[in-house]
């Protein structure tokens, strides 16, 4: 039985929440919950909602929590710097190294694993010979640890001041097994710095999560991520055959062992990117590259698009040129979903603008699995045919759109919106190519309405 929310915790709605019936049906969440109460518990979690913490009803906040539909914000709890390892790997980064180093200096235990310098590094705890790679050396290095959590720090990454504390409070809830900040690009001077500042591919938003496959926040990267060292005992910490996406792997391992893994964007390590194109387009190509062993690893966990039918059949048709059709089967398939709430007591206007919000999302999801996946199959035909020409337009809009609202946007930084999309997707290609799958590629159809 999962234990309850800890006492004095305070809970914070999900920017998606709405509430209905006097408060006794609760939407939202990522993917969307719907949720029925009592008149007591609704009358607990006006309280919640306004700020007061949790004192009892653990069981129901639990609830909240685990559907998405709020987010926790412990109390101070007993874990401090000396309950914590930091390990870091590191090769050929002796600027990068010093600088972690000095912004880390509260922590009193670090492992650094020196993983194939040319020039041995002189604060290492561990030295490989040559590379093993980003697992392995942070497997050397969390199994000299010694405390109950350890600290995954990238030489590229840089904590800002006061970064720890908002991460050791949620391991008070027993439940939860790692935590991740968020990472943001360092304004290091030059164009791609510029553009990683406003979207770093590391970046996994300002809003809090439940880390969970297939939902908004599907995964946190180990550049800078803190895990219980039990944990790692537990699920064999990073597998050492994946030389990127290991992070993914790890955190998927952890929950599917029942682990809760929270993203707490409190909690803020800057990351340093390549500094050159070449090198920055290689990195995305081997992001890229790691979905088809993570597809082969977590079957079910990862597709380039996920939407219902009506939505796929709907963009299909406009993509096909038949504008009529595709808004009729937007529309059957929306009026769909104000049917099957209604029951619950879920307004119709409600039920309308999230059918109307999945399905324009569902457009979106298209559009990057266009970028991000398909683009490789609809050059040739775009050569000969306006329509496929007209496709590839529309699934470049939305990286207009990101340009537009960009602090700074310019040519340059529409230009690497594009190049990292399609980096990928090459690096998707081969990756596809090399382990003979193709599940990478294809898109999860569901039944319902909605995402």
């Amino acid at each position: 039985m999962t234990a309850p929310v800890p006492a004095g915790t305070r809970l914070v709605p999900d920017s998606s929440l709405r509430r209905a019936c006097g408060g006794r049906v609760l939407l939202g969440g990522s993917p969307v919950r719907l949720l029925r109460v009592g008149e007591t518990a609704a009358r607990l979690i006006d309280r919640w909602l306004a700020g007061e913490p949790v004192r009892s009803g653990g069981a129901l906040a639990r609830r909240l929590l685990d559907a998405g539909l709020a987010h926790p914000e412990p109390p101070p709890g007993a874990l401090g710097p000396a309950d914590v390892t930091a390990v870091v790997p590191v090769k050929d980064d002796p600027a990068g190294l010093a600088a972690l180093l000095a912004a880390t200096e509260e922590l009193p235990n670090r492992i650094v694993v020196d993983d194939g310098s040319s020039s041995p590094v002189a604060e290492a705890t561990v030295r490989h010979p040559t590379p093993h790679g980003p697992a392995a050396a942070r497997n050397a290095g969390w199994r000299r640890a010694t405390t109950e959590l350890v600290a995954f720090l990238d030489a590229d990454a840089l904590p800002e001041p006061g970064w720890l504390d908002p991460l050791l409070r949620h391991f008070a809830d027993p439940a939860v097994r790692a935590v991740a900040p968020r990472i943001r690009g360092a304004a290091t001077g030059g164009q791609i710095a510029a553009y990683e500042a406003d979207r770093s591919g590391l970046d996994l938003g300002a809003e809090a999560a439940a880390v969970r496959p297939m939902s908004r926040v599907s995964y946190v990267p180990s550049a800078a991520l803190v895990v219980r060292r039990d944990s790692l005992d537990d699920v064999g910490g990073f597998d050492g055959a994946l030389r990127f996406g290991e992070d993914v792997d790890l955190v998927w391992r952890l929950i599917a062992d029942g682990a809760t893994v929270r993203y707490v964007p409190e909690s803020v390590v800057r990351h340093r990117p390549r500094p050159r194109l070449r090198t920055w387009l290689r990195q995305r190509f081997d992001y890229g590259g790691s979905a088809a062993p993570l597809s082969h690893r977590h079957p079910g966990l990862l597709s380039c698009a996920r939407l219902s039918a009506w939505s796929a059949a709907s963009w299909t048709a406009l993509a096909a040129g038949r504008p009529v059709l595709a808004a009729a089967l937007a529309a059957v398939g929306a009026g769909a979903l104000p049917r099957k709430l209604r029951a619950h007591g879920v307004p119709d206007g409600e039920s309308w603008r999230l059918a109307a919000f999945a399905h324009l999302g569902a457009g979106r999801l298209l559009a990057e699995a266009v970028r991000r996946a398909w683009w490789p199959l609809l050059v040739p035909p775009a050569l000969v045919s306006r329509r496929a020409r007209l496709v590839l337009l529309a699934a470049l809009l939305p990286c207009l759109l990101d340009a537009l609202r960009a602090p700074r946007p310019t040519p340059s930084w529409l230009a690497l919106r594009v190049l990292d999309d399609l980096a990928y997707a090459a690096g998707v290609w081969r990756g596809c190519a090399r382990h003979r799958t193709s599940a990478a590629l294809l898109p999860q159809i569901t039944g319902g309405s909605a995402r």
